[in-house]
């Protein structure tokens, strides 16, 4: 759409010179990204602050006229293209890292910081920021915020969603608001999770507060090769199976490793099926053992000429050739087509040998990399002339193939690359169309014009169920006429549930969930209790999906037999999944595991209006459309019934220890506790405790410092903590197996008390001055150091509340009577309550359970 040349004449006179481009030798530059797809701009405003930012919404919303955020247009599927034309918003001259708190171990940046820049300067301070976007020398934090970016660390690390803390985001409407903050947990739905992978249709990000981890001390490196890519499969799955999980594992095929060498002569193994390249990091005498335990494991699963680098150079030159990939195959054409579906890992070289017929079988020749860790596959399909119509029709064609392959494999149409133009009319094959709905009412209520980012995500049909939302004259789903479930119901599936929720809205009557066999006098009960048991365990692929009745305590009994985990802690043990995922209650050990929102990977939801969805898929990384199964991450039920649940899978920890130093002075243990949170590399808590009863600790209050995982990276953390304290002149210090943190945080929150018992969250940098601020007289507490947390039982609320609400965090009631049990209004308020409203217009579900 082309501007009137008056909207065009309003629109310069916002911004100074040079910051608005208009002429078309100007707009070509932004015609396209790294992707396929073209569309020309009318104008890019070159951004300088937020308030340029929300000059250009509020013109574009006053106007109607679409506006799309662009980072350095390294995207491949179309996300930043203008393909209605409108406002480019170019985000180049907003790159400051706004804040850097090398103690509490966060960043503040805006949008233009470039990834490599981020890292690399947090490097310096010996701290890491994992996403690793092969096209991180150039892309930035905006776009990988816009993508959930990941890269070949995400098997062990995480993608994007899993640093980010907090968000400064500009909706459509202009009104600028804060998601999440510097602390963790707030009492909000997680629209942070929602807007993260979102392509810039849900709002525009002008700043993101992210966590980060300690640099780790060493890296090994190695390649293997294989006869084939199913052989290679399996060596990877025996890996995991051994309770070993490396920093990456790459995976290529005989036919990209010919295509590569014969471009960078990097030495690849061309006359094997498959090569594998695993990295395992941790501390210098944890590495060495590792990699060999990996080589030995690689030699009884018929791998063979191993290379193990043994300096830096060697590891670069086995690494010149994995990023060689994209280089090699432009030399064969002049553009290819890149996909990037993702499949349970087990399923790669099933998916491999469909797609190589698929090729085959439309005259297309193709090359792969994998991501072999996390099921993500690279298909490169070469393009001998972009300008033969009947061929890119193949080549389109083939690919819906593929991702319908990838679909019918468990996996999803994108692990990393995005949907943008690519891939948006394939979400009807994945998604329902009702969990295309649910989309749709997201981006309704976050953009109601449609003006950001339009034509990206979702078909340009949009698929319609019989009780489709997208139907505006379709009533909520009621039962059948004159059908009566009673006021409980404990459903053994997610249809029962359904059935009774739509009965008892067909006779508006109120719905509350309890796990505890409790009845209500003021409306109906859902009860989880039959919602029970395993229903799919994959320690191939590191899930396990799980009745969300199910205690949590018979998950982990059950999981323990293959040496496999859930990485979650609960105080109370009667605690059900779905409790844990519906109260966000996270335990110390999420500094290493990430903290539920990072564990769940789908669920299915009963909506209060009776319908029943999917939401995400079984595999690590997903960015097909919006991550839904956040949003019912701490939605204390207001949202809808949890079904069930997939969640990552840890091996269990080989060796697990404590350190517990006394200390009698809160200050002093405040400050020491500091100096350990530096130290922290695979610790799993980091507590001061007063009132705990912990073997060993003497004295008014105590430290306890808790590793687990390799026995090498627990002995050598412990050395280094044991250094500090003893630096600090901490004397009588015990080394413990049991208990660990985890179990000091649980013992402390399920003693039995009637005073009153609060989590204060506050941004870890701010947290030894809130604690040594607050007059805790008597009060018992955990002081949950690396995670910002402070829980106190017998403290006042007015108190801690005011005093943590003054630096940007919050403090809630967990237990005890209170006037106000959550006493925080999120930013986000307005959108919570218009999604409630939208999937429970009546409010009858779980009201009064949360802040909404």
């Amino acid at each position: 759409m082309a501007f009137a040349n008056s909207k065009l004449s309003s629109l310069t006179q916002l911004f100074a010179d040079k910051q608005l481009l208009t002429r078309r030798v100007e707009l070509l530059t932004y015609d396209g990204d790294a992707s396929l797809d073209k569309g020309m701009p009318d104008s890019v405003v070159m951004a300088r602050n937020v308030d340029d930012v929300v000059k250009a919404v509020k013109w574009a919303n006053e106007n109607n006229v679409p506006i799309v955020a662009r980072g350095a247009g390294t995207g491949l599927s179309g996300g930043a293209v203008a393909e209605h034309g409108g406002i480019i918003v170019e985000f180049a001259q907003m790159k400051r890292i706004v804040e850097f708190d090398e103690v509490g171990r966060s960043v503040v940046v805006e949008p233009g910081v470039v990834n490599l820049v981020l890292d690399e300067f947090v490097k310096t301070k010996g701290l890491y920021f994992p996403p690793d976007p092969a096209s991180g020398r150039t892309a930035t934090i905006g776009g990988n915020i816009a993508e959930n970016a990941g890269g070949p660390h995400c098997f062990k690390y995480g993608v994007t969603t899993n640093y980010l803390t907090g968000l400064t985001v500009v909706l459509a409407n202009g009104r600028v608001i804060r998601l999440g903050g510097r602390a963790l947990d707030y009492p909000e739905y997680d629209l942070l999770g929602i807007v993260t992978g979102c392509e810039g249709t849900l709002g525009i990000v002008t700043q993101a507060s992210a966590r980060l981890l300690r640099n780790t001390l060493a890296i090994k490196t190695m390649m293997a090769s294989f006869d084939s890519v199913e052989q290679a499969g399996k060596a990877v799955s025996a890996i995991i199976a051994r309770g070993l999980v490396p920093a990456t594992m790459e995976m290529m095929d005989q036919k990209m490793m010919q295509i590569i060498e014969d471009f960078a002569h990097a030495g690849l193994p061309i006359h094997a099926g498959a090569a594998l390249i695993i990295e395992a990091d941790g501390y210098p005498e944890s590495v060495t053992p590792q990699i060999e335990e990996i080589a030995a494991i690689l030699r009884d699963n018929a791998g063979r000429d191993l290379r193990i680098a043994q300096t830096a150079e060697e590891r670069d030159l086995i690494w010149y050739g994995r990023k060689s990939a994209a280089g090699a195959m432009a030399r064969l054409s002049p553009a290819y087509y890149l996909l990037d579906g993702t499949v349970p890992r087990s399923k790669l070289a099933a998916t491999l040998a469909g797609v190589n017929r698929l090729c085959d079988e439309n005259g297309l020749r193709v090359g792969y990399v994998f991501h072999a860790g996390d099921g993500n596959l690279h298909p490169f399909i070469l393009i001998t002339d972009p300008k033969d119509a009947e061929l890119m029709k193949r080549i389109h064609a083939t690919g819906r193939k593929i991702m319908q392959l990838c679909v019918e494999m468990g996996g999803s149409i994108t692990g990393e690359h995005g949907v943008g133009i690519e891939k948006r009319e394939f979400m009807p094959l994945m998604y329902a169309p009702d969990e295309l709905a649910m989309m749709w009412d997201v981006k309704e209520i976050f953009d109601p014009q449609k003006i950001l980012n339009p034509g990206k995500i979702f078909p340009t049909e949009m698929p319609t169920s019989p009780h489709s939302p997208l139907l505006p004259s379709t009533p909520l789903r009621s039962a059948q006429d004159g059908e009566d479930v009673g006021r409980e119901v404990a459903p053994h599936n997610a249809d029962e549930a359904a059935r009774a929720i739509r009965a008892w809205n067909a006779q508006a009557e109120k719905i509350f969930i309890a796990s505890d066999g409790a009845t209500r006098t003021d409306g109906a009960t859902l009860s989880t209790r039959n919602l029970s048991g395993i229903t799919t365990r994959s320690i191939d692929d590191l899930f396990v999906t799980v009745n969300a009745g199910t205690p949590l305590a018979d998950l982990q009994a059950e999981l323990a037999r293959d040496k496999m985990w859930v990485p979650l802690v609960s105080p109370f043990a009667d605690a059900t999944i779905g409790g844990i995922i519906a109260t966000n209650f996270n335990a110390p050990l999420r500094m290493k595991y990430g903290g539920i929102r990072d564990l769940l990977l789908a669920a299915r939801v009963v909506l209060p209006d009776g319908r029943v969805i999917w939401a995400g898929r079984p595999v690590v990384k997903n960015v097909a459309g919006y991550d839904l199964p956040k949003l019912f991450v701490g939605s204390y039920g207001t949202l809808g019934l949890i079904a069930d649940a997939t969640l990552k899978l840890a091996p269990l920890p080989r060796a697990r220890a404590s350190i517990i130093a006394p200390v009698d002075d809160l200050k002093r243990g405040l400050a020491i506790g500091s100096k350990l949170l530096r130290v922290c590399l695979a610790a799993s808590g980091l507590l001061l405790c007063r009132g705990c009863a912990i073997p060993g600790a003497s004295k008014s209050y105590a430290l306890i410092y808790t590793v687990e995982g390799m026995s090498e990276d627990v002995n050598a953390e412990l050395a280094q903590a044991r250094a500090v304290l003893q630096n600090e002149n901490i004397g009588n210090l015990a080394q413990l197996d049991a208990p660990s943190a985890n179990d000091v945080w649980a013992s402390f929150l399920n003693a039995r008390s009637d005073a009153v018992t609060l989590r204060a969250g506050i941004a870890p940098k701010d947290l030894s001055a809130f604690v040594a601020g607050l007059a805790l007289a008597d009060a018992s507490f955990v002081v949950d150091i690396a995670n910002g947390m402070l829980y106190t039982r017998g403290a006042p609320v007015e108190t801690i509340r005011p005093a943590a609400l003054k630096l940007g965090g919050y403090a809630i009631v967990l237990s005890g009577l209170a006037n106000d049990r959550w006493g925080y209004q999120p930013e986000g308020l307005e959108i919570m309550r218009a999604l409630r409203a939208r999937w429970d217009p009546r409010g009858f579900f779980n009201s009064g359970a949360f802040v909404v």
